[in-house]
């Protein structure tokens, strides 16, 4: 059994944890089609794209029907039938990730208490015990809630997998491909979201969003994640909570073919 999630601050996760709460997830599965990557291997997009002899999609599919915690599925972009009779809702790609992920929230149209985990297409090494883990240990009292993963826990699970991590004065971190959010709450944040995701190439631009003291600590190494975690908070205008896990394989995509040789290899040495 691992260990407790924590929040970034380095504090356990508060008090109201997931396990009685009912969850739907959103697959976000979309792409470009012209996608070089995904066109060198015969399909259309990324999740199609075989791992072990099965799109890496439908791994997915099935580490979150294993974990017994989520019920609905709403799937954007291209599936198979393997992938289809894991699906309740299939939702047409609208071509950039925060539409599709409005999409996929809006099919699913969760009731009241009801909250939805969405993640990435492309993480196939993803297992139905670290979806159960995640789950159970995210906070229900935050609008937002995303894993991150320290970077010496990512080169001890996979040597050699390259990430890209931001450097904190806690700690080297990467982001995760999935998270968890309360739909009810989706409209406050996501136009914000969206202008921050939008200005992430133009520093000037991201320093009139976030601040440039805040910039200047973050590109510095000097930004504790409880500073950070307060700030995204009060530039969503909701509560967000970070998780720190244990799972590497929350933290690994496959978006090239070293990726891919790297899942291969993993799935090979289980068997």
């Amino acid at each position: 059994m691992s260990q407790p999630e924590q929040s970034t601050s380095g504090l356990p996760a508060k008090a109201g944890t997931a396990a009685a709460v009912r969850w739907s997830a959103v697959v976000l599965g979309g792409g470009d089609p012209g996608d070089p990557f995904a066109a060198a291997h015969g399909v259309k997009v990324k999740g199609l794209i075989p791992v072990a002899g099965q799109p890496m999609a439908l791994h997915v599919l099935r580490a979150l029907h294993g974990s017994g915690r989520v019920g609905r599925i709403a799937y954007v972009g291209p599936t198979t039938p393997d992938m289809d009779a894991l699906i309740a809702l299939r939702v047409t790609d609208h071509g950039t990730l925060l539409g599709n992920l409005e999409a996929g929230v809006e099919a699913l149209a969760a009731t009241a208490g009801e909250r939805v985990l969405v993640v990435t297409a492309d993480i196939p090494l993803l297992t139905a015990e670290q979806v159960r883990d995640v789950l159970d240990g995210a906070p229900t009292d935050a609008a937002l809630v995303y894993p991150v993963v320290r970077r010496e826990v990512c080169e001890a699970a996979y040597p050699g997998v390259k990430r890209t991590y931001a450097r904190l004065k806690d700690g080297t971190f990467t982001g995760g491909n999935l998270f968890m959010l309360d739909p009810a709450l989706i409209g406050q944040f996501l136009p914000r979201l969206r202008d921050v995701l939008a200005a992430r190439k133009a520093p000037l631009k991201l320093a009139g969003l976030i601040g440039p003291g805040i910039l200047l600590r973050l590109l510095t190494g000097q930004l504790t994640v409880a500073r950070l975690e307060a700030k995204v908070a009060a530039l969503l205008g909701v509560p967000v909570h970070a998780l720190i896990t244990p799972h590497a394989a929350v933290g690994t995509d496959v978006d090239k073919d070293e990726d891919l040789q790297l899942a291969e290899a993993h799935f090979g040495a289980a068997l």
